[in-house]
């Protein structure tokens, strides 16, 4: 089923190149190895975020988990549900973070847009460059009219 909160006609970005090399792509469940280690090494950065909203990610996460969660993610993609994109180094040995497009909650909200960084690149040039990107890159590639930028 796809849902109604986008045009039907529609095609989300299958890649999206940052200026640093680096590129957004959908996350899969064969990402699940990068997943983890970005994930579990900052999990408790992340639950800081992510924890109240989401219960996410839980401390006794197992790789088989996070393949399944992964998985819903992509069938959530292709339905338009809703969008996860990994943040990716340009050979794919590393996934960096992840950047998320969500229905928005209510009137004047049409969209949840969040993202995040391991641990080890928050305050970098990196994170900076994500920071300044996504904003624009929804304005410019989503049918979008007024996101909300954070997790609620």
């Amino acid at each position: 089923m796809t849902t109604t909160w986008l045009p039907t006609d529609w095609e989300h970005p299958l890649r999206v190149e940052l200026p640093t090399g680096h590129y957004l792509r959908p996350i899969t469940a064969d990402d699940t190895e990068k997943d983890m280690q970005a994930v579990m090494g900052s999990r408790e950065r992340l639950w800081a975020i992510y924890g109240d909203a989401w219960g996410w990610p839980p401390a006794d996460m197992s790789a088989e988990a996070d393949r399944e969660d992964l998985q819903r993610h992509w069938e959530e993609m292709q339905t338009h549900e809703s969008f996860n994109y990994a943040l990716l180094d340009a050979e794919e040995t590393e996934l960096i973070g992840c950047v998320y497009v969500d229905p928005g909650d209510g009137p004047g909200c049409d969209a949840v847009i969040s993202w995040w960084v391991r641990d080890e690149y928050v305050g970098s040039e990196l994170e900076s460059t994500l920071d300044a990107f996504v904003p624009d890159w929804i304005a410019r590639d989503w049918p979008l009219t007024s996101p909300f930028y954070g997790v609620r």
